[in-house]
């Protein structure tokens, strides 16, 4: 058996002013902390990669025994890392009709439509194509 970590947690009262500056706190170092993890992910150095996972990662980070506050803190993590790749430049997501509208406002024109269809299929294999190697790491762990 291995020892289990304690942890321990501390809880702080606000008031209703307060809370406001402190979750917007929180969410911000949330996604500086999310947004760092991205970073180390796509360097090939830490070989973070190999921990990319899909829906059964996902379902793993859930504790075993119900805990609202665990529940919570997960499910606002998770709606954070949505958020932040919906933001990256590929052009299916939000991210990536940003780039374009850039794009649109410094050249005062508007990019052709064969251009946007082959970018948007683009961005769209690239989805897809991280959705299958996430996932296909998932099973692949469960063999291994």
């Amino acid at each position: 058996l291995e020892p289990t970590a304690v942890v321990k947690i501390t809880e702080k009262e606000y008031g209703f002013f307060e809370s406001i500056p402190a979750g917007i706190m929180l969410g911000i170092n949330q996604v500086k902390s999310y947004w760092d993890q991205l970073v180390m992910m796509v360097n090939p150095d830490t070989k973070l990669y190999k921990e990319v996972g899909g829906f059964l990662s996902i379902g793993s980070v859930f504790p075993g025994d119900w805990n609202w506050l665990a529940f919570w803190n997960i499910t606002a993590l998770i709606s954070i890392m949505l958020a932040v790749m919906n933001l990256l430049p590929i052009p299916v997501l939000d991210g990536g009709h940003v780039l374009f509208a850039l794009y649109e406002i410094i050249t005062r024109r508007k990019p052709s439509e064969k251009f946007m269809s082959v970018a948007q299929n683009i961005g769209f294999y690239l989805l897809m194509a991280l959705l299958i190697y996430a996932n296909g790491s998932d099973i692949l762990r469960l063999f291994s």
